[in-house]
């Protein structure tokens, strides 16, 4: 898997994959979904060339994965992070994550890196646990009325915070 530095030129690309990784029937093709907790956006082009512009976007060579990494106050953070869903099970998420992690302790040298996760999605923190991350018990409010983040199907939707020491 090629990965790269995303571009301004990239935003169209990296919005349709984010987009069709986490909302709407297309996302059900994969595991990623949160079309049962969310109607809407799940990021828009101002939001994608902002990620790109204050941090670093990474994707892969045929757009088929991508991260955010942003650097924060002692720590990296993760963010945006999606596969295409007809390609996930290929190790894409994997490896894109393994590359934000070398990136952000080899280039930025990064001791930590956090990120958030919908806490209704245990699947997905299973799967980050299994790459070492911990749960912090730390919660955080779901942006209810800003709809740049979705439209919420329910009423109790928060994130907790994930971290993991970088070699």
């Amino acid at each position: 898997m090629n990965i790269r530095i995303a571009q301004v030129g990239d935003v169209e690309r990296l919005v349709d994959l984010v987009q069709s990784a986490y909302r709407g029937d297309a996302s059900r093709a994969g595991w990623t979904t949160e079309a049962d907790l969310l109607d809407g956006q799940r990021v828009d082009a101002d939001m994608v060339r902002k990620a790109i512009e204050n941090g670093v976007v990474l994707i892969d060579g045929d757009a088929a994965a991508c991260c955010q990494l942003e650097r924060r106050d002692g720590y990296a953070y993760f963010g945006m992070f999606a596969v295409d869903p007809t390609r996930q099970g290929q190790q894409r998420g994997r490896t894109m994550l393994a590359e934000a992690e070398r990136y952000a302790r080899d280039e930025w040298g990064a001791g930590e890196m956090r990120m958030t996760v919908i806490v209704q999605r245990e699947d997905l923190i299973d799967w980050y646990v299994r790459r070492g991350y911990a749960r912090t018990g730390e919660v955080s409010p779901f942006p209810y009325g800003d709809e740049r983040f979705g439209k919420p199907r329910r009423d109790d939707l928060a994130f907790e915070t994930l971290t993991k020491k970088l070699g």
